[in-house]
């Protein structure tokens, strides 16, 4: 059985405030539809896909905040696009704010199968930012405010005729997400992100954004033998500039394909998953050359 297919990344410009979840969701259908047309199999969209990035703000808690999370997926919004994937025939990665029946709130993505069912859920872990109101910046990053860690570890899931993980924003620039999803099999993870463009308690690694995007995901690939399929929302959002930068990384670090710009925007790239081998049989044989035993410090 053959284990390449093409996978697509799906960058999306700037969502308004106010702009509907509708709208989102049609967007996405239209990236969707051109994946699908170049051959795709699989679908990558970024984190909060569904919404403006509302972090940047300072929300009370109640209605103000409730309303940027869904509580059910598919919800009726997004029906469409579950609807469209089972038609087409491809599997898609779609992140949102999720508020589940218990009243907890998470940054979630989950993968959903050619056939548009969910196949997996992942709820970010490395939360970044802060969890007061700091007036002196020019924007907000309040995702340790609304969000809680996520509680489902880093799984992976049969799909795509191997091993698929996940991981968020954030997550991709610590190693030990990616040595904990090539220590779960993962051969293709999808990452969803939003990265502004200016980070104010650092502003002197401002045009580093770029570079520290490509450099975490190349090095995640390669150190685990894995793909990685990137997507960013991109380009000037409420005031704020986002990064593009949505990218398609091979096992060997390699960037196979790479968003141009900073609005809707689809890369695709073929996938070979047999390709993993040629690392993990190789300089990184965790099982040959791993030293776990002298880790300690990692998790002591």
């Amino acid at each position: 059985m053959s284990r390449s297919f093409i996978a697509a990344s799906a960058q999306l410009g700037p969502i308004a405030r106010d702009e509907p979840r509708s709208s989102a969701v049609d967007r996405m259908m239209t990236l969707m539809r051109e994946a699908h047309a170049r051959g795709a199999s699989l679908v990558v969209f970024p984190e909060l896909a569904l919404t403006t990035f509302f972090p940047r703000w300072f929300l009370e808690p109640g209605p103000d905040l409730d309303r940027w999370f869904e509580t059910e997926m598919p919800s009726p919004e997004t029906r469409p696009l579950f609807d469209l994937a089972a038609e087409l025939g491809i599997a898609f990665h779609l992140g949102y704010a999720e508020l589940t029946p218990e009243g907890r709130y998470f940054n979630t993505a989950i993968l959903v199968d050619a056939t548009g069912k969910v196949a997996g859920k992942y709820r970010k872990i490395h939360l970044p930012g802060h969890d007061e109101h700091e007036p002196w910046r020019p924007f907000q990053h309040l995702e340790k405010r609304y969000f809680e860690k996520g509680d489902l570890g880093f799984p992976t899931f049969e799909a795509m005729g191997g091993t698929l993980g996940m991981c968020i924003c954030n997550d991709r620039r610590w190693p030990e997400t990616w040595r904990m999803l090539g220590l779960g099999g993962a051969e293709l993870v999808a990452l969803g992100y939003n990265t502004p463009l200016h980070y104010p308690p650092a502003p002197e690694h401002d045009h580093l954004q770029y570079f520290h995007n490509e450099l975490s995901i190349q090095a995640g690939c390669y150190q685990n033998g894995l793909w990685a399929v990137a997507s960013a929302k991109a380009g000037r959002e409420e005031g704020c500039d986002l990064i593009g930068g949505s990218v398609i990384v091979a096992p060997t670090g390699e960037v196979l394909a790479r968003a141009s710009g900073v609005g809707d925007e689809v890369i695709t790239a073929r996938v070979d998953l047999d390709r993993c081998a040629e690392i993990r049989k190789n300089v990184f044989n965790f099982a040959r050359h791993r030293q776990p035993e002298e880790y300690g410090l990692l998790t002591s």
